[in-house]
Formats: structure tokens, sequence, C-alpha cells
């Protein structure tokens, strides 16, 4: 029928807006705008998400050591093997 892929239907009180991709901007406000609300963000989230990171680190750090320990042998036990 010779229509393209976007042009298969016609859509009765549809509106659509198409704006050239070599028009377009796409770093806009990149650094003025991106950067701050970075760090805003962070900012925010950092009390929420941390705490669960370092409480687990310290469960893996402490059950680590706790194993190391236990897994060694004890010299008291060989002082009279020969």
């Amino acid at each position: 029928m010779g229509k393209h892929f976007g042009e298969l239907a016609k859509i009765r009180g549809l509106i659509t807006y198409k704006l050239s991709p070599h028009e377009q901007r796409a770093y806009a406000g990149a650094i003025s705008f991106g950067l701050p609300n970075l760090f805003r963000r962070f900012r925010e989230n950092v009390f929420r998400v941390a705490p669960p990171f370092i409480v687990a680190y310290l469960v893996y750090e402490g059950v680590e050591r706790e194993h190391h320990r236990r897994s060694r042998k004890n010299p008291a036990d060989f002082e009279n093997d020969e």
C-alpha cells in the first residue's frame, strides 16, 4: 500500500507534535539544573539508603571475623603431640 510504519492508521482527534532531532538540545540545562538536582536528590536519600548498607556490612564483617576465629585450631590441644 506504500505507507510507512508510522502512517498505517489514521486516528481522529489525536494531535501529535514532532520536533526535529536536529533542533533538540539533548543536554540543555544539564550543568545548571542537573548537577544541583543530583546533589539534592543524593542528600534527600542518603539517610534512607545508607544505614541498611552500613548495618549489612557490619554484620558481614562480624560474621566473617567470628568464622575465622572459630575455624582456627587451638594450639593447646596439640602441646603433647610428638
